[in-house]
């Protein structure tokens, strides 16, 4: 039988073994109340973009130390002695436009007034650099927004508690019981550390790698030039989808569209009323059985004394039986002499006892012998 079945049974046994009447009584009259406190805390933070925005950072790099750009032609007619450089896009402009000119010498010398100037400018404006531009300006919003949950690390908080008081009457009786129970669980997990690195120390590699990012002359021409931010959905242009260092880039995109928004899981919630339902009634019960417990020490106790009675009268029949004309003096001095070997039995070895025990034993013979001769 294990231990589970044991007290089952013990259980079993009190309730089995009570009275009914009495037990009728106590449930009739029993009066209770329960109150019940309830707090639960979960909160699950989620640190997935940081995985992944780390593993983007090095090709978000490789894009703008190698960034896509076009040249910019800017034609401009101004007078001859501000023009930085005659092309020959310059004297084809002229031989089409001969109001130009001012003058013509003698050798056919020719001596514009005015002349078309081109200024030849490379240029980063193209849409997979907007692209990089408008992603690496998401990501430091995005970080400054989930940064905020850093203190807020994973944990569970669960704490219950019960009052329950009450009272009944068994005949003149009274019973009463003052219960308070709690409990109470709190974890805490440690979320975000990678490589030996914590949590604080990732995030801020990370807005380091962003500001780094945003040094590259790449970043800077588009800022300066007061660049239009690109809105979705991204044109699938062949660079974006070929490029394995773009296909990274567009991964944390789409995930940062998708999560932009999201919050950390989490489940609140506190409670606090008084029970009238199923969970009194086991309370109740629990009154009723531990009224029980209470009231077999009684039963243990009067068994205790019984048993004790029930041996010192089976002594005492013996010795009577022996010699019904013995005196209570005898008997008193034949009881102390062998309590006194009893108690007094460690100081001695066994084969002492023995022999004190044969002493006495032997006198008490001779005792009876001397009363029958008589």
């Amino acid at each position: 039988m294990n231990e589970h079945n044991g007290i089952e049974l013990r259980v079993n046994n009190l309730f089995n073994n009570a009275s009914e009447t009495k037990v009728n009584s106590f449930t009739k009259k029993t009066k209770s109340d329960l109150v019940v406190d309830l707090h639960f805390d979960k909160f699950e933070a989620n640190f997935e973009w940081l995985d992944i925005m780390e593993d983007t950072i090095r090709y978000l790099d490789n894009i703008l130390r190698n960034p896509n750009r076009f040249i910019i032609n800017e034609d401009e007619i101004v007078k001859i002695e501000q023009a930085r450089r005659t092309t020959v896009e310059s004297i084809k402009h002229l031989a089409r436009n001969t109001q130009l000119i001012q003058s013509i010498d003698e050798d056919d010398n020719v001596t514009p007034s005015r002349i078309l100037n081109i200024n030849k400018e490379e240029s980063f404006d193209t849409y997979e650099n907007r692209f990089i531009y408008t992603l690496i300006n998401n990501m430091e919003v995005f970080v400054s927004i989930k940064k905020k949950k850093l203190l807020d690390a994973s944990h569970l908080k669960d704490d219950k508690s019960i009052q329950y008081k009450a009272a009944t009457m068994v005949g003149s009786e009274k019973i009463s019981i003052d219960l308070a129970l709690k409990s109470s669980l709190h974890t805490k997990e440690d979320v975000g550390e990678k490589d030996g690195d914590d949590l604080k120390t990732r995030i801020d590699r990370l807005e380091q790698n962003i500001v780094d990012l945003k040094a590259t002359e790449v970043f800077k021409s588009l800022a300066k030039a007061h660049t239009a931010l690109i809105r979705p959905p991204i044109k699938k242009t062949n660079l974006i989808l070929k490029n394995t260092n773009f296909q990274y880039a567009l991964k944390l995109w789409d995930y940062m569209q998708e999560h932009f928004g999201d919050e950390d899981k989490r489940e609140k919630s506190d409670k606090n009323y008084e029970d009238d339902g199923e969970l009194r009634g086991l309370f109740d019960e629990t009154f009723l059985l531990d009224y029980l417990i209470l009231c077999s020490l009684n039963k243990q106790e009067y068994k205790s004394k019984n048993l004790k009675e029930r041996v010192m009268q089976q002594v005492i029949q013996k010795i009577v039986d022996l010699n019904a004309t013995l005196t209570e003096e005898e008997v008193k001095d034949m009881v102390g002499e062998q309590y006194a070997i009893v108690k007094y039995k460690n100081q001695a070895t066994v084969e002492g006892i023995t022999k004190i025990y044969k002493k006495h034993i032997d006198k008490y013979m001779n005792k009876i012998n001397n009363l029958k001769l008589n």
